[in-house]
């Protein structure tokens, strides 16, 4: 019993015996015709389904059609449109390709066997010159039998393309009666738009120089439409080898030339905007990189902001009509000779500017791009505003590839996103240099840091009232094997955007710690003040792990300090910060970093399991002898206040002067660390505080 896939197969093969049926003469029985139509089906659907497509056993199948006897153009266009309504694919493009692939091969083996007919002429034309009387009026009747009847369009013609005998399938191709077109001359029918080169043939075969050529020509009719034909011309030469006649062998093809159109246009264009797509843009790229020397090339690479939440709250129906709404602007404003608009997918489109005169060609289109899609867009009922971001790449054809250009597109598209969206950004070959540092740099982190080429510096955090040192910062550093020495600065974003600040922190804590207990003979053993990253509070096993490393090094929790960020702390809920007050129970203590340069919630600042506050180096800075009454010198009062008000102490953080410690230490501040006492520094720099 057939399965599923067995009925479809059987179904498109009834279906295909009914279409050929109709347009052709059936020379077997359907059973038999259906059977071998029900093989063919399945090369069709096998071409489909290859991941790599291969056109000869489509090709093939347009080549059995032909084996069948089945060589009519109505035939060929029942068969393509059968395969594109029956024949499932989810790839388009795919389906075009089969399709062409079919056409490819009917179009071929028609021509094989219009060419075998014209031999078949050429040759009754010789014996009927060449034989006796008799024999050659019995091969004239043939020939004249043969020429009057044929399907295919014949004309003869002198050299000079008179025409002398034209048959009744060529003047109705070109909409007249046989005796209407005689002794008019074959130019009179060129279509006007073609080439010139066109005639070099015809002029080397009535010198001589060749007997036969093949040719695709177009030809205009009577009521002045196109004639697309393939045309077959051979030579006769009288007794003295002399060129004597032409006898060409016209097929009407523009139905399977319009066809083929057809199937290259969707092959070439996208099937929601109608512009032109990847394939296309593609193709046109790599012509312009194959241009005349001191040629430049430009792209605009754009991409809507937020499309996603439209086709999320809306529909994708919806998402549709914008994006040919946005192709439409596109195509109205940047269309032109030399220049091409596609979409190469989703939301993003490309403009290709094949002769740019340099980068205010590109900013000034840019513009306009981003005027032209920002007006309001009514779609489905919604008034919708959208907007752009926008990569710039303008070039000389000889400085990169076109592989290198889109690659540089792209990447100047991701800088317009992350600049703040709804702007253009153009290519900087520096800042791609940089970006392509940090990323070599983010890639090296996990290696380094299994190689232990982090270590940790630390700065003393020294009180305000005596001077004495109450603990230290810890602070992490990289000795990198080619690079140098590299700040936190330079890798801790890094480590923060690919998580590896969860391990490299927890390690910068349990050295810091394992410190501190190398210093808890000293009379007074400073607490160790460490960073945790927003990343690290959200680890739902944070207070397991800093538990471990406190049990596992020994250290009093007391003597330990977790700093976090004014914005990392205050976006601490639920478990987060339910992992923090764990911490504080623990007897860990807890510190808001950077305090000033964020946005606090001052009413929830006082529900938070904090102990100290670390005034911002910025605010500090500005603190001058005789500044009292300076707006930073206010800021930092308020801050202290503030804290002290709440119970907390309160760090300074980048004294560098004296009169920065002394201003602070009139204000009220607890303590201090920067410049001023000590730069970041090994542990041995602190034993000299602790001795």
């Amino acid at each position: 019993m057939a399965g599923p896939k067995g009925s479809r197969r059987d179904a498109f093969g009834t279906a295909w015996v009914d279409v050929l049926a109709a347009t052709g003469y059936v020379s077997t029985g359907r059973v038999d015709l259906r059977a071998r139509l029900g093989e063919l089906a399945d090369v069709l659907t096998s071409a489909l389904a290859e991941e790599r497509f291969d056109p000869a056993p489509a090709e093939q199948v347009g080549e059995a059609l032909v084996g069948l006897r089945f060589f009519a153009a109505e035939s060929l266009a029942g068969t393509i449109e059968l395969i594109g309504t029956r024949l499932s694919c989810d790839d388009p493009g795919r389906m075009s390709q089969v399709q062409a692939a079919v056409t490819a091969g009917f179009v071929r083996a028609v021509q094989s066997r219009i060419f075998s007919e014209q031999e078949s002429l050429r040759r009754s034309a010789l014996e009927a010159r060449d034989g006796a009387e008799s024999a050659r009026r019995a091969s004239e009747a043939r020939f004249r039998a043969m020429f009057t009847s044929a399907a295919i369009g014949i004309g003869i013609t002198d050299t000079h393309g008179r025409l002398l005998e034209v048959n009744n399938a060529m003047a109705n191709m070109l909409g007249y009666r046989p005796e209407q077109l005689l002794d008019l001359n074959l130019v009179d029918f060129l279509h006007p738009d073609d080439p010139p080169e066109l005639r070099r043939y015809f002029n080397e075969m009535v010198v001589g120089e060749c007997d036969h050529y093949r040719i695709e020509r177009r030809f205009r009719k009577r009521d002045g439409t196109p004639l697309w034909t393939n045309v077959t011309v051979s030579l006769v030469r009288d007794d003295d080898g002399m060129p004597q006649y032409l006898v060409g062998m016209v097929e009407d093809n523009t139905e399977r030339h319009q066809l083929s159109e057809k199937l290259r246009h969707q092959a070439n264009h996208d099937h929601l905007t109608g512009l032109g797509n990847r394939a296309l843009f593609t193709e046109r790229l790599h012509a312009a990189f194959g241009g005349s020397l001191g040629q430049r090339v430009g792209l605009c690479y754009l991409d809507l902001d937020g499309f996603k939440a439209v086709n999320d709250t809306l529909g994708h129906v919806v998402g549709d009509l914008l994006l040919v709404e946005v192709g439409r602007r596109l195509d109205s404003l940047v269309s032109a000779p030399g220049r091409l608009v596609a979409r190469m997918g989703g939301d993003e489109f490309v403009v290709l500017i094949e002769h740019a005169q340099g980068m205010d060609e590109l900013e000034d289109v840019a513009e306009r791009i981003l005027a032209a899609i920002a007006a309001p867009v009514q779609v489905g009922g919604h008034r919708l505003t959208v907007s752009a971001s926008i990569g710039l790449v303008e070039r000389s054809v000889f400085d990169a590839s076109p592989s290198e250009t889109m690659r540089d597109a792209d990447v100047t598209l991701h800088w317009a996103k992350v600049d703040g969206k709804n702007r253009w950004a153009a290519y900087d070959p520096e800042r791609n240099a940089r970006e392509i540092a940090r990323i070599t740099l983010s890639n090296a982190m996990p290696a380094a840091l299994e190689r232990e080429e982090f270590y940790v510096d630390y700065q003393p955090i020294v009180s305000l009232v005596d001077g004495t040192l109450l603990g230290v910062e810890a602070l992490v550093r990289w000795a990198h094997p080619t690079s140098g020495r590299l700040g936190p600065d330079q890798f801790i974003g890094l480590a923060e955007e690919t998580g590896l600040i969860v391990p490299l922190g927890l390690w910068v804590l349990e050295t810091a710690c394992k410190q501190a207990m190398k210093w808890r003979d000293a009379d007074r053993t400073p607490f160790v003040s460490v960073n945790l990253a927003a990343r690290q509070v959200a680890e739902p096993d944070l207070v397991t792990a800093v538990s471990a490393i406190i049990e596992r090094v020994g250290i009093p929790p007391s003597w330990l300090q977790l700093e976090l960020t004014e914005s990392a702390i205050m976006g601490t809920t639920g478990e987060p910060l339910s992992a923090l007050r764990r911490l504080v129970d623990m007897g860990v203590r807890i510190a808001i970093d950077d305090f000033g340069t964020g946005y606090s919630n001052l009413a929830y600042l006082r529900h938070l399991p904090v102990h100290a506050l670390k005034i911002a180096g910025s605010f500090v800075e500005g603190l001058r002898a005789g500044a009292a009454e300076s707006v930073d010198a206010r800021i930092v009062t308020a801050l202290v206040s503030l804290a002290h008000t709440l119970n907390l102490t309160v760090i300074a953080e980048g004294v560098e002067t004296c009169e920065q410690a002394q201003l602070l230490q009139h204000i009220g501040a607890d303590s201090a660390q920067g410049w001023l006492y000590a730069k970041p520094g090994p542990p041995e720099d602190v034993e000299t505080w602790l001795t």
